[in-house]
């Protein structure tokens, strides 16, 4: 994955109304009148959200008939979560390193 493309997945996910619209769709696929429902805003402020998640790739969006729901992309959470875990592997190599390179006070007392 571009480093590109992720820092827009990251960015998008930064607010908490577009984190929110991501859990609601990880239940189902919803219109933009639907997602809007909750909030204390316009049905055009949340489409600007949408589009926000769509651009990073995390929403896609169909039609169905007269209908056009969003659906949460989730093979984008794979992908981010593959990179996120790369650190994680990182960090426990480089704890095992501290670990090693520290004496223990057992070897320190018997010296």
């Amino acid at each position: 994955m571009s480093e590109d493309r992720l820092s827009r997945i990251f960015a998008a996910l930064a607010d908490p109304t577009r984190r929110d619209i991501v859990a609601r769709l990880s239940v189902g696929d919803a219109t933009v009148g639907q997602l809007a429902a909750p909030y204390n805003v316009s049905i055009q402020a949340v489409s600007k959200h949408l589009k926000v998640l769509e651009d990073a790739g995390l929403v896609s969006r169909s039609q169905d008939a007269q209908r056009r729901p969003r659906h949460l992309e989730a093979e984008v959470f794979d992908l981010m979560t593959a990179w996120i875990e790369r650190y994680r592997r990182l960090d426990a190599v480089l704890a095992s390193m501290d670990d090693e390179s520290e004496p223990t006070i057992n070897q320190g007392a018997a010296s």
